[in-house]
């Protein structure tokens, strides 16, 4: 592979939360970065949030991955790109039960059409496939190591995290396209600490996080918890909160590894956690203390398909990957608070 492919990486999704986030990472490590989004999701005014930061714009193709012409007439002009970080995809769980063949179509069909192109070029790709802990579903022992067992899926939206692994997976094993590694990420949250980009949920959230920082806001009467009789601390749910600028340094040093070719197979898979776990309550309460306001909740009813407790064990990316996170669970939070008070001119 001569040099000049290693500098070029394009990230679809990468308008979106994490992906923005990793733009920016990526910018400021130094790679030339091409965007692909198909704007269903996210706002090309993160563009401008992404060169206040790094002082560059990315390059940006408005494309939707399941058109397979459009991908394809990408990579004849993208002959030269030198790994992918694939971002793109339909992610909210509920909306997949309801609409299960759109996320198959999208989740799935966008994977394809990338490995199609990524075959014709001859040469063997780096990829980062942004997967998910969902495929753990309700682990059987906790923290949840990597060797954990894969679980019958939830959700569509989770078995598409579970069969776009697969794909991958099978892959590797039969031609040499791609290099990959699939990061499974517990629970993003935070945002940028420029407060140039952020979480930016369309519609009713559907995550923790921002639908705290939107109550606060003003945006709902209340915060509902769904369930508080779980075999927790609290007997709330509990998860593993990653702030996103941890989450996305990850990203960069996967991609290294495989640039520098130090993976040990060709096919490798990370959790990506603060290895830590938080009950709702628990995130609630940093909210209260990093914002000094209280926030207005109620107990409700389980919530069907919520999983009792998942956290990482983060010891294979520590050790393999020399990645840790930084952040504090306040720390996350208040730059999520900080951002939703920016975007809402509080």
């Amino acid at each position: 592979m001569s040099h000049s492919y290693l500098k070029k990486i394009l990230v679809t999704g990468g308008l979106g939360f994490i992906g923005s986030h990793t733009v920016v990472e990526l910018q400021q490590q130094g790679f030339e970065v091409i965007i692909i989004d198909d704007l269903s999701n996210s706002s090309k005014e993160v563009l401008n949030g992404i060169t206040a930061i790094t002082q560059q714009t990315p390059a940006f193709a408005e494309i939707d991955l399941k058109d397979k012409q459009a991908v394809s007439a990408f990579f004849s002009n993208h002959s030269d790109i030198g790994g992918i970080i694939h971002f793109a995809a339909y992610k909210a769980v509920g909306e997949s039960v309801e609409k299960p063949l759109q996320y198959y179509d999208n989740n799935l069909g966008g994977i394809v059409n990338l490995l199609l192109e990524a075959e014709k070029l001859n040469r063997s790709l780096p990829f980062i496939f942004s997967s998910s802990c969902t495929v753990y579903g309700q682990a059987d022992a906790l923290p949840i190591t990597e060797d954990a067992p894969i679980k019958k899926a939830n959700s569509p939206y989770g078995n598409t995290k579970q069969i776009g692994e697969e794909i991958l997976f099978d892959v590797t094993q039969s031609k040499d396209i791609v290099n990959v590694i699939s990061l499974r990420y517990f629970n993003p949250i935070g945002a940028h600490p420029s407060l140039e980009i952020g979480e930016l949920p369309i519609g009713k959230p559907q995550n923790l996080v921002p639908f705290i920082t939107q109550t606060a806001a003003g945006l709902h009467d209340k915060l509902t918890i769904f369930g508080d009789d779980y075999p927790t601390t609290d007997g709330t749910c509990v998860r593993d909160y990653i702030h996103v600028v941890d989450l996305s340094k990850a990203h960069v040093v996967a991609l290294q590894r495989l640039l520098n070719q130090k993976q040990t197979s060709n096919y490798e898979v990370f959790n990506l956690g603060t290895g830590t776990g938080s009950s709702v309550l628990e995130v609630v309460q940093s909210f209260e203390r990093t914002s000094g306001r209280s926030l207005a909740y109620e107990i409700g009813p389980r919530r069907t398909g919520d999983v009792i407790a998942a956290y990482a064990d983060t010891s294979k990316a520590n050790n393999e990957l020399g990645w840790k996170t930084e952040k504090t669970l306040d720390e996350a939070v208040d730059s999520a608070w900080k951002w939703e008070q920016k975007i809402r001119g509080i």
